[in-house]
């Protein structure tokens, strides 16, 4: 079916967690999938729900279990112009969207900086992407219809059901199947990019500076993890405003540019410092080479997302983000620094975004305004591999917590679960919400597993 399962063994990206379950079944039909549930209960199985399989922790699946595979449950429902909204089924990615949006003028208002994901898994991890004044996913969600574990399908939304909406939005697919979701959308528009470097002193100040700045729309920073420049440079990437017409050109979406090259130079800098260091010199001088440019907000929500897709029998790249408050930022990063230039562990990324502070979910991340850094590893696939990259990851949500952080629960689960309990005290009453919405946890997964008792 696909690399991913293989002889009744699933995985998700990461490849750390392969599992054996009884079947994956394709949901294509709303009464189909009511009978998956319904079909999966009568044999006594529980059931997980995926999509592209990015979450890395066990979250798309549960041992013997039948897992619910959304991807071919993906049309395009319908487009409001005037109201600026879209109707998609939960199966859609970001790319069939931005497909039905650009022609009509119009584009997402939230979503991950690449476009392979799909809607529903967007939505069960809440997540965040560039734009620096839409907050997160779930305010750009109008309702949603769910399937619930007990086989009644409710339309949901934050008046008629603020509870359930809290707990499905960042909810890891564990209160039933989202099938379908209306999202509040906005104009494309042409921005021009503006780059520069910052210093790390300054971009607690800087951010307050481009929050307040109402020609600037999205913005995302890299700070370096290259030897030589360790958490010491940082440049910053922001698109302002424009009167530009979104012509034909401007609209046409784009796809991945020299991904190839990007695939090496991340490959080379997977296995040495040198490579580390260059692809960082020639990182800076591409981005700072943009400045004045044109771009449209479709297109600028359209980054590369091949290295997502890193298969290696020996390794694999995972990923963890951490969010920080503002003005932590900076001693933050003197931590973090010092941490790095003990350990050995592999970072071969930091993308830094701005995360405004957020109650929409049960698990929010955002307690307050804060900076988010997402983080690229490497390591090996072998259990020793795994446990020391456990360790270190372990320090640094340590280092993260002191500074009053959280970090992030889609990814490979590292933390400790005083970890979790310290980033997100909401978990054991999210224990119970999803007791009362499924008393016998017909829904369930590895990761919810391994952190509810």
């Amino acid at each position: 079916m696909d690399d991913l399962y293989q002889g009744n063994t699933i995985q998700d990206v990461g490849r750390l967690l392969p599992t054996k379950i009884e079947r994956i079944e394709k949901g294509k039909e709303v009464e189909q999938i009511v009978n998956i549930l319904k079909n999966a209960k009568r044999d006594g199985l529980k059931v997980s729900i995926a999509g592209k399989r990015h979450s890395q922790g066990g979250h798309t699946y549960y041992p013997d279990g039948v897992v619910l595979d959304m991807t071919s449950f993906n049309r395009i429902l319908g487009i409001d112009k005037k109201r600026k909204t879209i109707h998609v089924q939960s199966g859609a990615t970001w790319d069939d969207i931005q497909k039905a949006l650009a022609p009509e003028g119009l584009a997402v208002k939230v979503m991950q900086s690449q476009n392979i994901f799909t809607v529903g898994g967007a939505i069960s991890v809440n997540v965040h992407g560039r734009d620096i004044k839409n907050e997160s996913l779930g305010h750009s969600i109008n309702w949603f219809h769910l399937l619930l574990p007990n086989g009644k399908i409710e339309k949901v939304d934050r008046k008629s059901n603020p509870e359930l909406f809290k707990d499905v939005l960042g909810g890891y697919g564990l209160f039933g199947v989202i099938l379908d979701v209306e999202l509040q959308v906005t104009d494309d528009e042409v921005y021009k990019i503006r780059t520069k470097k910052v210093s790390v002193d300054e971009f607690p100040s800087y951010v307050h500076s481009l929050r307040e700045n109402p020609n600037v729309k999205m913005a995302y920073a890299r700070i370096s993890v290259a030897p030589k420049t360790l958490m010491d440079s940082m440049f910053v990437v922001e698109y302002h405003t424009t009167k530009q017409p979104l012509t034909g050109n401007f609209r046409k979406l784009k796809d991945d540019q020299q991904p190839f090259l990007t695939y090496s130079l991340l490959n080379l800098s997977r296995k040495t410092s040198f490579g580390k260091d260059l692809l960082w010199y020639l990182q800076e001088r591409y981005f700072l080479s943009l400045d004045k440019s044109l771009i449209s907000r479709n297109n600028a929500m359209r980054s590369e997302s091949d290295f997502l897709l890193y298969k290696n029998q020996k390794d694999t790249d995972t990923l963890q983000e951490f969010f920080i408050p503002i003005d932590e930022y900076p001693s933050y990063v003197k931590d973090i620094q010092a941490f790095l230039k003990k350990d050995d562990i592999n970072l071969l990324n930091f993308t830094i975004r701005y995360v405004s502070k957020d109650d929409s979910s049960m698990l929010s991340y955002a307690k307050t305004d804060m900076i988010a850094l997402v983080a690229l590893f490497n390591h090996g696939k072998q259990k020793h591999d795994v446990e020391k990259s456990q360790k270190s990851i372990q320090k640094m949500i340590d280092i993260t917590l002191k500074h009053n952080g959280t970090f992030y629960l889609p990814y490979y689960p590292y933390a400790t679960k005083k970890q979790l309990l310290e980033s997100y005290p909401n978990f054991d009453e999210f224990v119970k919400e999803k007791e009362k919405y499924d008393p016998n946890e017909y829904m369930t997964s590895l990761f919810f597993e391994r952190y509810r008792k």
